[in-house]
């Protein structure tokens, strides 16, 4: 008798836990993460490219580009993608960042 309550005892704590952490998923959202990441361009007419080319990395959900300080803010789903893959696609669109050289110059650099 003593073995089923406490086989019966593990079941709803296992379940317990289990509901509490499915719960704890739904409020973190997927796995959303922000990061600040150098990307070097000319002026303000970069922006909308060099947005766009972050925006273009799967799991990327914004994107904002200060020509000032030259940095890019992104939000991504860390499940997704990271930063060097958000930094490779920037590259490949023709835009420097602080770890990846683009392979080709744009008109904006």
């Amino acid at each position: 008798m003593n073995k089923i309550r406490l086989f019966v005892a593990f079941i709803c704590v296992f379940t317990i836990t289990s509901i509490a952490r499915a719960q704890n998923y739904k409020l973190d959202g997927p796995f959303l993460t922000k990061r600040v990441i150098k990307v070097f361009g000319a002026s303000d007419g970069c922006k909308t490219r060099i947005e766009k080319a972050a925006r273009s990395a799967p799991g990327v959900t914004y994107a904002h580009w200060d020509a000032d300080t030259q940095q890019l803010l992104v939000e991504y789903n860390r499940s997704k993608t990271n930063p060097e893959k958000i930094q490779q696609m920037i590259a490949s669109r023709g835009y420097d960042t602080e770890k990846v050289k683009a392979t080709h110059q744009t008109g904006c650099n």
